[in-house]
């Protein structure tokens, strides 16, 4: 675990903070322990709003607050968004300062920590526990070509690494936004909404008069802002699970994550389409695209009157569900 490597650095002086400034972990997830570190020193780095709420409700600062005496590097399974993380906390530590890179090994670390080396970087450590490695490296100039790039791909959409479907649009968004009515109602919210392809898809609609754009990777929002320039839309950094809208949706449209980093996770799913039908209007309906094997034909049967498929292949299904039921 995460917690074992980082004692184990720090008793051993792998990773040796200087006794005062802040230190930035950049990219923890739900769960993660640093009580090896001084809670009055953290700083929590992260653009996943789950995340950055479960930390803040155990009383860590999060947010930005440069310059930083050390960072903690917490990789992501992108290797460009690994690459761009250990960058720009090269850059933002100041120079001289330990920057420690973190992870398992099925995240890339070994391939990282290779990648370094060749560099020329000087490389401390590494330690070796549960299934991962942490290393340090020394705060100096942004790595060349680390840096996070936007890019522009197939049907002129930004993304940057490491956002869900970076390189291309998700074929069963592209299912679903072809199968929207041309008529899908004044009010809508895309939940989950990514990069905002979805979106788009929707604001082509001349019926919809509001469109709230919600997502909790802060990387995948800035995305959808560049990629819709529409009055008609409200961008949220939010946990779609929990957002509240500030009228009910005449509809809603999503593609709903169902892993938790390499584990399939049903459940995550399933709290999007209790969220959705939390959101809708008495007669709103949700358009959900889904992949065949997820079990969701009972919650979405406890959620709403009517339930039906309007397309798909093999891999994914089309779903229409309407009515939303109100004892839940």
């Amino acid at each position: 675990m995460r917690s074992a490597r980082l004692d184990l650095a720090l008793q051993d002086g792998v990773f040796q903070p200087p006794p005062t400034g802040d230190i930035a972990v950049y990219a923890p997830r739900e769960g993660d322990q640093f009580s090896a570190l001084s809670i009055a020193r953290v700083q929590i780095i992260t653009g996943f709003r789950p995340d950055a709420e479960w930390f803040a409700a155990r009383g860590y600062r999060v947010g930005n607050g440069l310059p930083y005496a050390a960072a903690l590097v917490c990789l992501p399974r992108a290797k460009e968004a690994a690459r761009a993380l250990i960058s720009r906390a090269m850059a933002e530590v100041e120079p001289g300062g330990p920057v420690a890179v973190d992870g398992q090994k099925t995240d890339g670390v070994d391939s990282i920590l290779r990648e370094c080396r060749a560099m020329g970087l000087a490389v401390t450590g590494p330690v070796s526990k549960a299934h991962g490695k942490l290393f340090v490296l020394t705060a100096g100039p942004a790595l060349a070509g680390w840096e996070a790039r936007p890019k522009l791909i197939e049907g002129g959409f930004q993304t940057v690494p490491g956002v869900f479907s970076a390189d291309a649009p998700d074929r069963g968004s592209v299912m679903l936004a072809a199968a929207l009515p041309a008529k899908i109602g004044a009010r809508v919210i895309d939940l989950g909404a990514g990069w905002g392809y979805l979106s788009r898809a929707v604001l082509t609609r001349d019926t919809v008069s509001e469109l709230d754009i919600v997502e909790a990777d802060q990387d995948a929002l800035d995305c959808a802002r560049a990629n819709i320039a529409d009055a008609r839309a409200r961008f949220h950094w939010a946990d779609a699970r929990s957002f509240k809208p500030e009228r009910p949706a005449h509809a809603v449209v999503m593609n709903p994550p169902f892993h938790t980093s390499r584990t399939a996770d049903p459940e995550l799913g399933m709290s999007f389409l209790r969220a959705a039908a939390r959101m809708l209007v008495p007669d709103g309906t949700l358009w959900l695209v889904a992949n065949r094997h997820l079990p969701y034909d009972r919650v979405l049967a406890d959620l709403f009157r009517q339930t039906e498929d309007i397309g798909g292949d093999a891999t994914f299904r089309l779903i229409r569900a309407s009515h939303p039921l109100r004892a839940r």
